[in-house]
């Protein structure tokens, strides 16, 4: 006889463990004709507003998936080793003290690839799932 509280032992398990398994890889993206190498540490400071122009001095143009988005929370953590509240909370206070604004939001990945490959200073992220050859990885989180 098959005890029950096993088997929901073992569902919850594996229910867990799938969750964990489906989680995005998150693709920094770059327009095709930058030739910049970045690390995760540039990453951080191109979206937290630190860095401000790229090794070939291009000046840095940014862009966020809008903040309903789990790419964008994804991102946070990967990225900025910070939480969605967090990240709201560090640039309120750049903001206020007059010290730097957010990149500009767009609401989806086709909308990021759009602009990224328009512009050959901007740097955005996507699911890795849609990164196509109208932009360029830059770097994988």
């Amino acid at each position: 006889m098959i005890n029950l509280k096993n088997t929901l032992t073992a569902l919850a398990l594996a229910s867990v463990m799938a969750t964990t398994a489906v989680q995005a890889e998150i693709v920094v993206v770059v327009n095709n004709a930058n030739a910049v190498a970045l690390s995760k540490n540039d990453v951080s400071r191109i979206f937290l507003g630190k860095m401000k122009s790229f090794s070939g001095g291009g000046k840095v143009v940014a862009v966020n998936v809008s903040s309903a988005s789990a790419t964008r929370e994804e991102f946070n953590k990967k990225a900025l080793n910070k939480s969605s509240s967090q990240v709201k909370a560090y640039w309120s206070k750049r903001v206020f003290s007059g010290k730097g604004t957010p990149p500009k939001e767009l609401d989806s990945d086709a909308k990021i690839k759009e602009f990224v490959s328009s512009n050959p200073n901007a740097i955005g992220y996507i699911d890795s799932a849609n990164l196509d050859g109208t932009v360029k990885a830059a770097l994988t989180l």
